[in-house]
């Protein structure tokens, strides 16, 4: 697999078809997660580990046990397992190693196990990339890289959106448009810019 393979990859599923904005999954802890960038960050980093080595552990699953015993119907059931261990793996490091971020990223933390932006990075590229003729390496090389550009698609919208919406903590927002309705009305916005960005690559 050559470099612009891989680049490609992950700027077109970071911008072009970014998780948030073009897919709408994921969008629990965008809004919830969003009103600092310090807990912004750490969810961005959170969920980028963990989809990363879900997509790579699912696929391998995919393609050396679930396809070749004929089993691929419990794939779903057996990628939310893998995916709930890696979450209880991050929730005990950031527990230990950074408190006052576990403490701020809360109920949301525990969340990405049921993330549905995880899910569907790891059920999209059994979906779009796995074919019985397609090499198990040159599979799991695009499935990695899908994964790393969605997991910083992830960060940079939601990186993003946490800094607007702290300084529209301290404009001067009319009392009825306050909270989750700027909130929702600037998603919209960052939206309709990413749609802009459909069919460059």
């Amino acid at each position: 697999m050559s470099f612009t393979v891989f680049a490609t990859a992950i700027v077109s599923a970071m911008l072009i078809n970014n998780v948030i904005l073009m897919q709408f999954l994921g969008v629990c802890p965008f809004l919830g997660v969003s009103k600092r960038t310090s807990s912004a960050i750490g969810m961005s980093a959170a969920v980028l580990f963990v989809m990363v080595v879900a997509s790579a552990v699912t696929y391998t699953i995919y393609d050396l046990i679930l396809f070749p015993y004929d089993i691929p119907y419990i794939s779903t059931i057996a990628f939310i397992l893998v995916i709930a261990s890696l979450v209880q793996l991050v929730e005990m490091v950031i527990k230990k190693y950074s408190a006052p971020l576990y403490k701020a990223l809360g109920i949301y933390l525990p969340l990405i196990t049921t993330n549905c932006a995880i899910l569907g990075v790891s059920e999209g590229n059994i979906a779009s990339i796995w074919t019985e003729t397609m090499p198990y390496g040159e599979g799991l090389f695009l499935a990695v890289s899908t994964a790393i550009g969605t997991g910083l698609g992830f960060g940079l919208v939601i990186f993003a959106f946490s800094s607007i919406r702290e300084r529209l903590d301290a404009a001067n927002v009319p009392k009825s448009w306050q909270g989750v309705p700027i909130s929702l009305l600037v998603a919209g916005i960052m939206s309709l810019a990413f749609l802009g960005l459909q069919g460059v690559i």
